[in-house]
């Protein structure tokens, strides 16, 4: 039995989300239902973490169990033939086996980095539609840049999670927080071991607050240090949230993009 890992890249706004559901209207619906006419067998999928509705991928890692021999590059070119245009496998690796060490998408990740894209211009672009988000008022990236210093490291980010999230505790962590104004659009980057429900969009939704002057940047810690998602900001839209990239040890040899780059950059 082969344990086959593809990196998978997708624009998530026509999506419910990654996960499968019994709409079928689903990322994952869509990658199995390829795999299944490409390989003539299903085959169920492990992914490295879940997406919601309307979020994107630049580098999504899944990895699936098979006894079929298929040449590599066939796994990429064979199952791009059945899925539609917003997603694209973009790379297959067959992960050699090792009784002491399994890899596994979602286990063997050391952290996962993701992209939070905002078109910051008094008027919206509809050329950005579902691609970014989008906030009117000027916003003051250095006052958010010197808010992010306490959520460094080792935390519990109970005031970052949603009331449906299912993750077993809320302490991850937090390996930086990067935030850079690139014209009219700004860019968060944030990596971290593992995140919550909707953790990311909490964040960068109180950031912008911090940004508008709502608050000043001392009180981001104090939010985080409360650990009540009530005093934090409303989780902002998804439109502009990209899993950017998910780490691995060198030694599993995937062949993953050397940097993650987004499409107007």
């Amino acid at each position: 039995m082969k344990r086959i890992a593809l990196g998978v890249q997708y624009d998530g706004t026509a999506w419910h989300g990654y996960q499968k559901q019994e709409d079928g209207h689903t990322v994952q619906d869509q990658l199995e239902i390829a795999l299944e006419k490409f390989a003539r067998v299903a085959l169920p999928t492990t992914c490295a973490g879940r997406t919601d509705t309307g979020v994107h991928a630049l580098e999504q890692v899944v990895h699936f169990d098979t006894d079929l021999t298929r040449d590599i590059h066939s796994w990429v070119r064979g199952v791009n033939t059945f899925l539609p245009a917003s997603i694209a496998v973009r790379w297959a690796s067959e992960i050699p086996p090792d009784p002491d060490d399994q890899f596994h998408a979602r286990f063997s990740a050391r952290a996962r980095t993701y992209h939070y894209v905002l078109y910051n211009n008094p008027t919206r672009s509809p050329l950005l539609e579902g691609r970014v988000g989008w906030h009117y008022r000027p916003l003051d990236v250095e006052a958010m840049r010197a808010a992010v210093a306490p959520l460094i490291g080792w935390h519990d980010f109970t005031a970052f999670r949603s009331s449906q999230c299912q993750a077993k505790s809320p302490v991850k962590l937090m390996h930086e927080i990067g935030i850079e104004r690139q014209g009219e659009m700004v860019v968060f980057t944030i990596r971290a071991n593992a995140f919550l429900h909707h953790m990311v969009r909490n964040l960068v939704g109180s950031l912008i607050y911090i940004g508008l002057g709502k608050h000043p940047p001392e009180w981001l810690g104090a939010v985080l240090e409360g650990r009540d998602r009530g005093e934090a900001a409303p989780t902002f839209m998804p439109d502009g949230l990209y899993l950017a990239k998910i780490d691995y040890d060198p030694k599993w040899g995937l062949p993953q993009e050397a940097r993650s780059p987004l499409p107007w950059f």
